[in-house]
């Protein structure tokens, strides 16, 4: 919250002279009253909870300020594939996911249309413009002027407005997202307002939380950067990754589970990991177990193993959080038995 620098006397006697009405604001807000303009913090937390997000199709557009409106043509690792809804988008996803050991690439057909995160569409008509919207959301993140997807306000929510004496003007109802970045984005240096709290949101964990002041929607807001930063890190460890497994072969090093290390029972054996998401683990004999992996994100880098045929090797069906991992080592913890751990080592 941002409070005026400057009250002069007579908006000291309008404060100390409010109506039974504000009075009865004042009641329900706890503050006196907790007035925000356009340049406030909340202000801004308010436009980026309600900022239009396109990160629902960031595999095609590589870009979560905006999102291609469909339908659109493009050359996914040079298939073409013609997007005519969002049912379409699963067949961009399992040519991008076939193999996890190449550069993958979208190439856009123009002219296109794009939707903004201030909600306004436009005609793209070739890559230059198109880099630019870009340049724009990567500017837009780096200084924190993102949209923040994972706060989504329940609505309706009440605005209660005030002019610079701190006389309450009236209120309006605001029942959208779009709603709430149009009234926010367009307030004047004249006018000043107040969220008529509690207000409710839901989080990126599904949970619905209690909001009962701007203090616990900037510790909500900070909450939940720190949030889609973890994902955005999760996200770009997964392509790290998923080379190192393909590109070498690995031991056990360590199997540990209720407090014991069983990485002997697999001494003999090396893993080797496909870039189809194929896995198999073949002993001295060439005795070979076979089984599938999947590598994907959430806050964490999680390796699903999926190993058939073979009791030793079935232990080791879990999905791994992976703790740390360098060049030739990935240490992983199991995301049910949080003293499970597994250690691979390329050899």
């Amino acid at each position: 919250m941002k409070k005026l620098k400057i009250v002069t006397a007579i908006a000291l006697m309008a404060i100390l002279g409010f109506t039974s009405c504000q009075s009865e604001i004042d009641n329900e807000q706890g503050e006196n009253p907790n007035t925000n303009s356009a340049n406030s913090t909340t202000t801004s937390n308010l436009k980026r909870t309600s900022m239009y997000d396109g990160s629902f199709d960031d595999f095609l557009d590589g870009a979560s300020c905006s999102s291609i409106l469909l339908p659109v043509t493009a050359k996914v690792n040079g298939v073409q594939v013609s997007i005519l809804s969002q049912a379409d988008y699963q067949q961009v996803i399992s040519i991008l996911g076939q193999f996890n050991d190449d550069q993958d690439t979208v190439v856009l057909q123009f002219p296109l249309k794009v939707k903004l995160s201030n909600y306004s569409e436009v005609t793209v008509t070739n890559q230059t413009e198109y880099n630019a919207i870009l340049t724009a959301c990567t500017a837009a993140e780096v200084s924190g002027q993102n949209a923040v997807s994972s706060v989504n306000i329940s609505f309706p929510i009440t605005i209660l407005t005030f002019d610079l004496s701190f006389k309450q003007t009236g209120n309006v109802v605001i029942t959208s997202e779009q709603q709430l970045f149009t009234y926010m984005s367009n307030l004047s240096s004249t006018e000043l307002y107040s969220v008529n709290y509690p207000i409710s949101a839901t989080i990126a964990d599904g949970s619905k939380i209690t909001l009962s002041s701007d203090a616990e929607l900037q510790t909500t807001i900070n909450a939940a950067v720190k949030t889609q930063e973890a994902l955005t890190l999760a996200a770009e460890n997964v392509k790290k990754i998923e080379p190192i497994l393909v590109n070498g072969k690995f031991k056990i090093e360590s199997f540990v589970k209720a407090g014991v290390n069983s990485a002997i029972n697999y001494k003999d054996f090396t893993i080797d990991f496909t870039n189809n998401l194929l896995v198999k683990a073949t002993d001295l004999l060439n005795t070979t177990v076979n089984g599938t992996y999947a590598v994907r994100s959430e806050l964490n880098v999680l390796l699903q193993l999926n190993f058939s045929g073979n009791a030793s090797f079935a232990l080791l069906n879990n999905t791994w959080k992976v703790t740390s991992f360098t060049a030739t080592t990935i240490t992983l913890q199991s995301t049910t038995d949080a003293g499970a751990t597994l250690v691979l080592k390329q050899i």
